[in-house]
């Protein structure tokens, strides 16, 4: 497996995981009465555009040819990053 497969593997594990992290923020804004529901719907909207990004970069990293999949890869990490940081608060705020 090529570095830039081993890349994007991981890049789709992540992903996933994000996915079903959204996908239980998005349980308990359900459950969350309707003054913070509000509150959380926006926040989980923020959450899957960051995640619309990181699949864009995805896509961009697996469609490069030869080398440039690794200029990509900077802006792909910052992308990653966002996400990370984003879905960490998210959950601080959603456990408060």
């Amino acid at each position: 497996m090529s570095l830039k497969d081993e890349y994007v593997e991981k890049l789709k594990i992540q992903l996933d995981e994000w996915s079903a992290d959204i996908d239980v923020l998005e349980t308990k804004v359900r459950k969350a009465d309707a003054e913070l529901r509000v509150k959380y719907d926006e926040q989980v909207a923020v959450l899957k555009e960051k995640r619309e990004e990181a699949k864009l970069k995805l896509a961009e990293i697996q469609a490069s040819a030869g080398e440039a999949w690794k200029e990509l890869k900077k802006g792909s990490d910052e992308a990653w990053d966002s996400i990370k940081h984003a879905i960490a608060e998210a959950r601080k705020k959603f456990n408060e």
